[in-house]
């Protein structure tokens, strides 16, 4: 439709027209009349419309109530008064996205579907969750969502417990969180960004219900709204839904959500925090070093650009000259940047790592020399060109993971529309872009410099060091604290506690009723094809090489993968596939010294990344062919450059600089670490896994607790070991990269395939032509039942096996059984009573299953749920809308939308595993014809998976001692 500027659609009156041709859309800019609500359509061909509403939602303290009520509201509304309509939207819709999320001055409530109808529902719900919740009838609903007092009898010992208080012990556990949450602290103590919006778990219990209702009451207004479509959808009739549904009800209100702008200190400051480690551990290097300056505003669309690409050019990169300048210096082991553009005020962090606070002087002057320096001779021309490069490779490729483009699209326009900016400033990035280019190699980025951090007056000095029993001393606090609440409470004050937390847990322990279920929309069986989509994939041969072919648009953009087969390697090489994956492209070749061989990968390619992996056989339970992934990706016209680059590093790297090689294991160290925090589940269930799974034992090697004990080993040793490292690896490349055991995937357009195979010979001239002698693996599996132990304030539980070892075949409904264990009965017993962040399932091809929660303030319990999962099964009863809705949710994670890359990887992954598209097929039929009895032949599975009793818990060390007579082992993660 032909929209015109100045006329009123369903209440809404375009105030702009734009075509984005970055985003490949025509923006339609509205206005609500009546509201003053904000709406900005993206109109483009994308099936994956997006739609989201969001607040400006200034915090003015540190209890936590915007993300508090980011969880809240999706607990039921006017509409749907079911407990939680958020989860029945996961269990029973067909949503390519569907989550909230809670920013320093913003919430976000975003959906995406490529069904029509769906989508209409999910807009549906979420509307009536922001505008009309159930907050303000059911205190429990705050209690559950954000804290409570927990008491079940007189005698007991009386608890803080709640969703979010559990999350932000967990995210207060990792010191790179705490130290990411004080640098807005330490630049903005004045403004809502000196508070922490996620809540600290400190300051969680001072926030009162009537504080959380007003906080409601005065931004979740339309007239404080911002709402975003993506897609292809009828703007018309989206527009007419929103207004007719919900806008129409609402009038016009001033709501104060300003947000101030921090005033300059003049003088850097400097704040010191404290993180805690465990009792074992040594407190030396182990401290962080931050200078963090405040860079502009965030509605500055040029610098709001240029800052992102000096950034990456200064500390992302081997070449980048900060970076290396701070790990040669050795004041730390690991350096890292951030430059945080989300904010009206963004900011650039300087980071380094495993750093002692004697240095912070050192360090403070490394930077500004290093950065005056620049600014005196120049940055590398060529440095800049490749940060450009990169960067604009990012920009067009737009391929965001996973996310639908649409989502990241809607929150990049925030960052200017939420500060009364025009909200297409940084989609339109082409004028900027095209500036920045033609002043890069003028001195453009050392003014940058200069300006805003030589002479910067708004940055801080911020040290984040490490203390012993520091989270038994907060933990000591918390219950002399509510012991002396509780000896302080009359009579009447310890019956209503007790009271409210029984009528907590009826509430959670009563089910929705069947009418209120219903009223939850929901699509029919015949809404979902019964056929599953093909990915393409052509077996080729290319003079003696394996080419597996995927013919998908990729908009000139080849995406090569190289699969190389490690069976070679003997056994007790194999920790070392995973260290030469994180070494290649950071060592110096025969040709280039590492810093050039960087900027050569950065002007040329989208970038060369390796892994260890390893692919289950679908058939054989105890088969698996181990691979050393090349994973790579470059403009149709630049392949011959890349195959270059990918040939020069594999076949003439070089591991004879130690300096080098000792600094790369320090922040491959440093990396790990930051990953057993963030992701503590998935270390959990993957070494389970690694007790009773060849595959698991394989992985666990490569990339899992033992890689990471591997690495410490050799860095503590690196003097004796240093020698042995060089040979290794040198051994490794001759075994490895090799004709013989070689596949290459090619993601590409049909037409492009010919460029593809005219530059081919350039790589496979290059691989050695060594005989391919499979070694022979032989893993000690066993129940080693470990206790990880951290100075973490949370659990992650795992318990697993592998039912194909018990007898059982994988099929179908597995899958569903998947989604209703996860999204009820372990939603309900882990997450909704027990307080956790989060708890699922896993059924796998291979037969490993598992049961893992997140940031779990439990341990025992959790287990004790997981066994009884069995019972849940075995008396698993629903009507037919109900199993509609958990084959729908299931048919949504199958059908997550993928890349082309992803397309890709997924096509060969299953050719590696066996996988035939006719499997898929099978599996996606039993999906949807699952019945009741299906999901109840299942149970036998849980219990006897369970009744073997393999476990492996990360977590706070004191819980686990606490339960130490569960464990066979109890290991300190961390020295």
């Amino acid at each position: 439709m032909n929209f015109q500027i100045g006329d009123i659609y369903s209440g809404f009156k375009l105030v702009d027209k734009k075509t984005v041709e970055e985003v490949n859309s025509l923006a339609l800019i509205f206005q609500h009349e009546a509201t003053g609500a904000k709406l900005l359509k993206l109109e483009n061909e994308d099936d994956n419309k997006v739609f989201s509403i969001s607040f400006r939602t200034p915090p003015h303290d540190s209890t936590g109530v915007a993300h508090i009520l980011e969880h809240s509201v999706l607990c039921g509304s006017r509409k749907f008064p079911s407990k939680e309509p958020f989860v029945e939207l996961i269990k029973g819709s067909l949503n390519t996205f569907l989550n909230a999320m809670t920013f320093a001055d913003k919430t976000m409530y975003p959906v995406a579907s490529k069904n029509k109808k769906d989508f209409f529902n999910l807009m549906d719900v979420y509307l009536d969750a922001v505008l009309y919740p159930n907050i303000y009838k059911y205190p429990q609903i705050f209690m559950q969502e954000g804290w409570h007092h927990d008491l079940e009898s007189p005698e007991g010992e009386i608890t803080y417990k709640g969703v979010v208080y559990n999350e932000m012990k967990g995210a207060f556990s990792s010191p790179e969180s705490i130290l990411m949450r004080k640098i807005p602290e330490s630049l903005f103590p004045d403004t809502t960004y000196g508070v922490e919006s996620g809540g600290d778990p400190d300051h969680i219990p001072e926030l009162t219900y009537e504080n959380f209702i007003n906080f409601h009451k005065k931004y979740y207004h339309p007239s404080n709204s911002y709402t975003f479509l993506y897609g292809d959808g009828d703007t018309l009739e989206e527009l007419s839904f929103i207004h007719d549904n919900y806008l129409k009800d609402f009038k016009k209100i001033d709501v104060n959500s300003s947000i101030a702008i921090q005033k300059s200190f003049g003088n850097m400051v400097e704040n010191v925090v404290e993180y805690p480690i465990s009792q074992n551990e040594g407190e030396e290097d182990k401290t962080f070093l931050s200078l963090n300056f405040v860079v502009g505003k965030a509605t500055d669309e040029e610098l709001y650009l240029a800052f992102e690409i000096l950034e990456h050019l200064l500390l992302e990169t081997s070449a980048a000259p900060l970076k290396k300048a701070l790990i040669q210096s050795g004041i730390g082991k690991d350096v890292f940047g951030s430059f945080d553009n989300s904010v009206l005020q963004p900011t650039l962090s300087i980071i380094v790592k495993n750093s002692n606070e004697q240095k912070k002087d050192e360090f403070k002057n490394l930077v500004f020399t290093t950065l005056k320096e620049l600014v005196d001779k120049g940055i590398d021309k060529k440095l800049i060109q490749s940060s450009l490069n990169i960067k604009e490779f990012y920009l067009r490729e737009a391929d965001y993971g996973g996310y639908p483009k649409g989502l990241i699209y809607g929150i990049k326009c925030m960052d200017s529309w939420l500060y009364d900016h025009h909200p297409l400033m940084h989609l339109s990035y082409e004028p900027q872009l095209k500036k920045i280019k033609e002043r890069a190699e003028k001195g453009y980025f050392e003014e940058l410099i200069n300006e805003y951090l030589l002479k910067s007056d708004h940055s801080s000095l911020l040290i984040v060091k490490p203390k012993k029993g520091l989270a038994e001393e907060k933990d000591r606090n918390t219950k002399e604290e509510l012991k002396a609440y509780k000896e302080g409470l009359s009579k009447d004050e310890l019956k209503e506690i007790l009271d409210e937390t029984e009528e907590l847990v009826k509430r959670q322990n009563t089910p929705d009723s069947q009418e209120n279920i219903e009223k939850i929309p929901l699509l029919s069986i015949e809404d979902i094809s019964r056929e599953t989509e093909k990915l393409p994939i052509e077996v080729l041969d290319e003079g003696g090489i394996k080419v597996l072919k995927h013919d998908i648009f990729t908009n000139k953009i080849a995406y090569v993968d190289l699969y190389f087969n490690t069976e070679n390697v003997p056994q007790e090489l194999i920790p070392y596939i995973g260290l030469l994956s994180g070494v290649l492209g950071k060592v110096s070749t025969e040709k280039h010294d590492y810093e050039d061989l960087s900027k050569e990968v950065n002007i040329n390619t989208g970038g060369i990344y390796y892994s260890a992996t390893a692919y289950s056989n679908s058939v054989n339970v105890d088969e698996f062919t181990p691979m050393l992934k090349v994973k790579s990706k470059a403009l149709v016209s630049k392949l011959g450059d890349l195959f270059k680059l990918l040939l020069e590093e594999i076949r003439s790297s070089k591991f004879d600089d130690s300096r080098r090689i000792k600094e790369i294991l320090s922040e491959l160290k440093s990396r790990m670490e930051m990953t057993i925090f963030d992701r503590g589940h998935m270390i959990a269930v993957g070494r389970v896994a690694s007790y009773y799974s060849a595959v698991g034992a394989y992985l666990e090697r490569v990339s899992g607790i033992n890689l990471y004990h591997f690495v410490v080993d050799l860095e503590e040793n690196f003097e004796s070991k240093k020698t042995e490292i060089e040979s290794n690896l040198n051994k490794l490349c001759k075994l490895i990269f090799n004709k013989e055991n070689v596949t290459i995937s090619v993601t590409l357009e049909e037409e492009d395939y010919k460029e593809f195979k005219k530059e081919l010979p350039i790589l496979v001239k290059g691989f050695g032509d060594n005989a391919f002698e499979k070694a022979s693996y032989n893993f000690d599996l066993k129940p080693e039942n470990e206790g990880l132990m951290t100075s973490g304030k949370v659990q992650y539980n795992a318990k697993g096996y592998n039912f194909k070892k018990l007898g059982y075949k994988y099929t179908g409904t597995m899958q569903v059984l998947k989604t209703i264990v996860s999204f009820d009965y372990l939603w309900n017993k882990v997450r909704v009573q027990g307080g956790a962040y989060g708890c699922f399932g896993g059924f796998n091809r291979n037969g490993n299953m598992y049961f893992v929660s997140y940031r779990d303030p439990h341990l025992k319990n959790t287990l004790n749920v997981y066994d009884k999962t069995f019972e849940y099964i075995e008396n698993f009863t629903e009507d037919e809308r109900g199993m509609t809705k958990y084959i729908i949710g299931t048919v949504s994670d199958v059908d997550s939308p993928l890349t082309p890359s992803m397309k890709g990887d997924k096509a060969s992954a299953n050719y590696f595993s066996g996988v035939k598209y006719e499997d898929i097929q099978r599996e996606r039929e039993e999906i949807l014809d699952t019945k009741v009895n299906d999901i109840k032949k299942l149970a036998p599975i849980a219990k006897d998976c369970m009744k073997e009793q393999y476990i492996c818990v990360l977590g706070n060390e004191d819980r686990i001692k606490e339960e130490k007579d569960m464990f066979n082992n109890l290991i300190h993660i961390f020295k």
